[in-house]
């Protein structure tokens, strides 16, 4: 892997139980993890996964429940610590760092938001946003100042002097969220964040936190065993399966370019029209300079039309993309020109 991955996970092995040794020996010789348990009495956790993950990424670890996904992004933030293999953030090794570096890690760093909320119920939504800074000794004026501002960003201005117990799920993972971004990470890690909550609500937050990182450009990783979730918020999505590293890629090759089987049947109810959006398959606008002429686009939307956005589905667009013989530009949420869109090129992708 080249080095300009945010955090890289070199062969990670993780079994659980007391004689991991011989259950990697096994390992390595091909057994199969129900013979692994069967001669071993251990489980495998994860089996030589690598992942690479770029700063400013919404990056997804997908998978049924039993595939290793919340073993995996525990490695993270040391939460467990690996059998065999190297967790790199920002070229260092987090595996090597003694106490007070793992501390300094894991407080200014890196953040995470659990399924289950975990707020404080005695305490108030500001003192539950704040919590992180209180244990870190910030003076009580300036961290809720930071509370505040977080709580803002996250759509809870006015429920500040609320307690949990007076607000809805959606609006508790709210607060999970901000408690999370209060010291500003670098990484924030999502484990089944949105799970408990029921659809509507899990959708709106998904939309916020698009929204959100439009703004903020984390590097988020985020588990989930939804694929309609993943296929909406991930930049690139990793599969496991088993504690195996299955397939890796954008969510348009996931969906047009399965790797065996297990991902075919795993995608096989999907719309691909709705799932794939207009930014996986554009191409991306180059700087004019350096555009030779004679390319056949449009540079402004179509006359009498919206604009296409790369954050709008394929099924949206099907009908001016159909009625066009030249390339849509594509504009992001600000309305800036971000790339074009080719009609054979879509075509092929959706039914090569």
């Amino acid at each position: 892997m080249s080095n300009h991955y945010k955090i890289e996970i070199k062969n990670i092995y993780k079994i659980f139980g007391a004689d991991p040794g011989a259950a990697m020996e096994k390992i390595k010789t091909g057994t199969s993890k129900s013979d692994i348990l069967d001669q071993t009495r251990c489980v495998v956790g994860l089996n030589d996964v690598s992942l690479g993950i770029e700063a400013g990424h919404i990056h997804v670890i997908m998978g049924l429940s039993g595939s290793g996904k919340s073993t995996l992004i525990r490695h993270f933030n040391r939460l467990i610590d690996p059998t065999s293999g190297q967790v790199i953030v920002d070229g260092q090794d987090v595996l090597q760092f003694n106490k007070q570096e793992l501390e300094h890690y894991r407080r200014h760093k890196i953040s995470m938001v659990f399924q289950r909320f975990g707020l404080c119920p005695h305490l108030t939504v500001l003192a539950n946003a704040a919590f992180g800074l209180k244990i870190q000794g910030v003076e009580r004026s300036q961290r809720e100042e930071k509370a505040r501002y977080w709580l803002e960003q996250v759509g809870l201005s006015g429920v500040e002097e609320h307690y949990p117990h007076q607000l809805s799920g959606g609006m508790q993972q709210r607060v999970g969220l901000a408690r999370a971004l209060v010291n500003d990470p670098d990484i924030l890690l999502m484990d089944e964040a949105f799970s408990a909550l029921d659809p509507l609500i899990k959708s709106e937050m998904q939309d916020q936190l698009l929204q959100l990182q439009q703004k903020l450009n984390k590097t988020i990783v985020f588990i989930t065993h939804d694929l309609d979730e993943a296929l909406k918020i991930g930049d690139r999505i990793a599969l496991l399966k088993d504690g195996e590293l299955i397939q890796q890629g954008t969510p348009a090759q996931i969906l047009m370019e399965p790797a065996g089987d297990y991902v075919k049947s795993f995608i096989g109810g999907v719309n691909r029209y709705k799932a794939i959006r207009v930014g996986h398959v554009m191409r991306e606008a180059q700087p004019l300079a350096m555009v030779k002429g004679g390319e056949n686009f449009s540079q402004t939307p179509p006359a009498g039309h919206e604009m296409v956005r790369a954050s709008q589905s394929l099924e949206e667009i099907m009908p001016l993309l159909m009625e066009t013989d030249s390339d849509l530009a594509v504009f992001d949420d600000d309305a800036n020109l971000t790339g074009y869109l080719n009609k054979n090129k879509v075509m092929t992708a959706l039914y090569h």
